[in-house]
């Protein structure tokens, strides 16, 4: 399963003539170039997006990636430069999210999606670039700007900070228990809240502790408390639970735990059976 993420954030938009952000329809795409990437760079990028000529373009700042990461990720982590990219191409109503990546080495897809979902996008193909490998850590924001000018609405700044925030602690927790693991657990408790959101936070830590159990996934002290306080404030948010469990179950494919469920085995299942009836077709036929 490819794994996932990038560098950059909207800063500027780029208005194409006779075009407008909200006039967005299924198939059109939106771009976002770090502002420090060459001529070069921008060209061969492009190419690799095989975005149209016209293609509506957002400049993406190393500061705004410091003003959304700063509070979760060292400094040295967002470097200097903003050069990660990414096309956001509508895809049809009630399809749900998919992401690809290239030149992406800490973040994984499946918590790319996850950090979508708390976020509010849906319905868009994503793919995330970058001329050089980087840790994919401050993509989000710049995302998420896009995806706000192909919907035509606003997401709420304290649910996109969350969403920032969530990325990154998840991100942490992959390098202690498994990337696969980590989005795992994230994605299991979002669909228990979406079932019935914890009243309180004994409630949250309960929800988070039978998720850990049931993926077989050891949590140290520190990291229930810390994935407690998280899943507090997102609960708290105005975020549309009934959505994000819809997008999950849009998505759970992508979700490695997924394959190891009952239905995930079923399935599984059910294409060897399918697999073994066409060699049993095929020898028949030379018999």
């Amino acid at each position: 399963m490819k794994k996932i993420l990038s560098l950059f954030l909207a800063a500027s938009m780029v208005f194409i003539p006779g075009r407008a952000f909200a006039d967005l329809a299924e198939g059109d795409m939106i771009v976002t170039l770090g502002e420090n990437l060459t001529e070069a760079q921008k060209a061969e990028l492009l190419k690799e997006m095989e975005a149209p000529g016209d293609v509506q373009v957002i400049t993406v700042s190393n500061k705004e990636e410091h003003q959304y990461l700063g509070k979760y990720v060292p400094k040295a982590m967002i470097g200097t430069r903003a050069i990660s990219s990414s096309a956001t191409t509508v895809s049809k109503k009630d399809t749900g999210l998919t992401v690809k990546t290239k030149n992406i080495t800490w973040v994984t897809d499946e918590m790319y999606l996850n950090a979508l979902m708390t976020a509010g996008v849906k319905d868009a193909n994503i793919y995330i670039t970058a001329p050089i490998p980087v840790s994919g850590t401050a993509a989000l924001t710049g995302i998420i700007k896009a995806y706000e000018i192909s919907a035509d609405e606003t997401i709420p700044e304290e649910i996109k900070q969350a969403a920032n925030e969530e990325m990154v602690e998840t991100a942490k927790l992959g390098d202690s228990i498994g990337k696969e693991n980590a989005a795992a657990l994230i994605a299991k408790v979002k669909q228990e809240i979406a079932k019935d959101k914890p009243k309180n936070e004994a409630e949250m830590k309960s929800v988070i502790e039978q998720a850990a159990k049931d993926l077989k996934v050891d949590l140290t002290n520190e990291e229930l408390q810390s994935l407690t306080a998280l899943f507090n404030k997102l609960k708290d948010l105005n975020i549309d639970w009934n959505q994000v469990g819809d997008q999950l179950n849009k998505a759970k494919d992508k979700f490695s735990k997924f394959l190891e469920s009952e239905e995930g085995k079923g399935i599984l299942a059910s294409l060897k059976k399918f697999f073994t009836s066409i060699a049993d077709a095929i020898r028949s036929f030379f018999e």
